[in-house]
């Protein structure tokens, strides 16, 4: 869970949509499809753990009256619980046409793996919970090497076919699985990947900016970074370990309260001083900056706090910034 520093006045709920209007934000495609997201995904990952229905429908109002429309969940999110509760939510707000609508199959206790038939029955599940006729954008969230990528693959076409999926990415592949995947829909002639979801932040960024980087420009995939604001250390929360001790759920952010954690802090910081805004904010939008990136995932505990999610897709970094920031988490 991501909790963002609120120290700055953040507008309410009636004063954003005069801001949204003044300062529109251009969609981005994902990879080769159609589908065109607000540049920021707002992630269900706390929806019925630590966020009620209350909360939940407060974030989400919150993100659409900033001008999101692409929300990013999971089936084994609080055991579904997560996709009843945006499902709920798009049904009272009618609202289904306007949001792009992405979940993950593969880690669920009741259908785990990418067999197939459990693959069906588990996108079955999800589109009940969600109480939706067609799933955006599906991602496997495992890559399951006891299944051939063949069964897999056609599974999921079969699934397009019957207009229950209209697209579909990978979210735990390395470089060489998404090849082998692309030789393997040519062969068959199925519905290829277009997306790619993959934990990617300042603190982190080897895993993504090798193999990973060159298959998703050769392939034309949208990234999706998860983990963006890498469990808070990003939003300049945790500066000490007095810091994790005052969160139970801060163990994450603790790898990186060290040297070169601080000095990405003190970077963000001081870019941040200078557009006047929040540290979180200017993390993401450097993650912006980077090649076939389309929307990082993020997560709010509350309402108050989407705005420094969201500013990012408004906020403009100068190449120096953007220098700034790789030289210091390189």
């Amino acid at each position: 869970m991501t909790q963002l520093d609120t120290r700055q006045s953040v507008p309410t709920t009636e004063e954003t949509p005069t801001i949204v209007a003044s300062n529109a934000v251009r969609h981005r495609r994902i990879g080769s499809s159609d589908l065109r997201v607000f540049p920021l995904a707002m992630s269900g990952n706390v929806f019925g753990w630590t966020a009620d229905d209350a909360t939940t429908n407060g974030i989400l109002d919150e993100y659409v009256a900033q001008g999101g429309n692409f929300i990013d969940t999971a089936d084994s999110y609080a055991a579904g619980r997560s996709e009843i509760m945006i499902g709920n939510w798009m049904r009272a707000r009618r609202n289904r046409d306007g949001i792009v609508v992405a979940t993950k199959v593969g880690k669920s206790a009741e259908n785990p793996g990418l067999r197939a038939r459990v693959l069906t029955r588990a996108v079955n599940a999800s589109l009940e919970r969600l109480g939706v006729a067609y799933i955006d954008l599906l991602y496997l969230h495992i890559d399951d090497m006891d299944v051939e990528f063949e069964e897999t693959l056609l599974a999921v076409d079969e699934l397009i076919r019957a207009g229950k999926v209209r697209y579909f990415g990978g979210s735990d592949h390395t470089g060489n699985r998404l090849i082998e995947a692309r030789i393997a829909s040519a062969q068959l002639g199925v519905a290829p990947m277009v997306a790619l979801q993959n934990h990617y932040n300042l603190v982190h960024r080897r895993e993504y900016e090798g193999d990973l980087a060159h298959v998703a420009v050769q392939q034309g995939l949208g990234v999706m970074p998860r983990f963006a604001l890498a469990s808070g250390f990003l939003t300049g929360k945790y500066r000490q370990k007095s810091d994790i001790a005052k969160n139970e759920r801060g163990g994450e952010a603790a790898k990186h309260l060290n040297r070169r954690g601080l000095r990405i802090l003190a970077s963000l910081e001081s870019i941040a001083s200078a557009h006047e805004t929040s540290i979180a904010s200017v993390a993401l939008a450097w993650l912006l900056t980077k090649p076939n990136v389309v929307a990082p995932v993020a997560s709010a505990s509350h309402a108050h706090q989407v705005l420094d999610l969201t500013t990012a897709a408004r906020l403009q970094l100068t190449r120096h910034q953007v220098a700034e920031l790789d030289r210091v988490s390189a």
